[in-house]
């Protein structure tokens, strides 16, 4: 592995990106600079705190990351169940965006699990 680009996780989690802000496009006006604004920061922090930890020289930095990365996963899973009961989301795009995240979250584990192991 040469680059943090080459961690599927991290490709995933681009791809979440994509798929959020395109989700988030169909929200109310009145939800610009609330919801939406937070949606957008959590899901772009993903991919990028992935990267940032893998930038990092130290096995123990990675992983704290990797738990921030985790993190806004899961906020970005509350929020975007927020929507669909507010019904700016149709279940089927919820449920695209949800599949995904839910991936990511376990390979994030996995990975999160291995790395607390080899630390110990």
């Amino acid at each position: 592995m040469k680059t943090y680009r080459d961690l599927i996780f991290w490709q995933k989690g681009m791809d979440l990106v994509e798929d959020t802000y395109k989700l988030t496009k169909q929200f109310p006006a009145e939800e610009l600079y609330c919801l939406t604004q937070q949606i957008r920061r959590c899901v772009i922090s993903i991919p990028s705190n992935i990267a940032e930890g893998y930038g990092r020289n130290h096995t123990k930095d990675y992983l704290r990351f990797l738990q921030i990365s985790s993190g806004s996963l899961y906020e970005l899973q509350t929020q975007i169940e927020i929507a669909l009961r507010l019904e700016y989301i149709l279940l089927e795009d919820y449920d695209k965006v949800n599949k995904l995240s839910i991936e990511i979250e376990k390979m994030l584990s996995s990975l999160i699990y291995k790395l607390k192991q080899s630390t110990k």
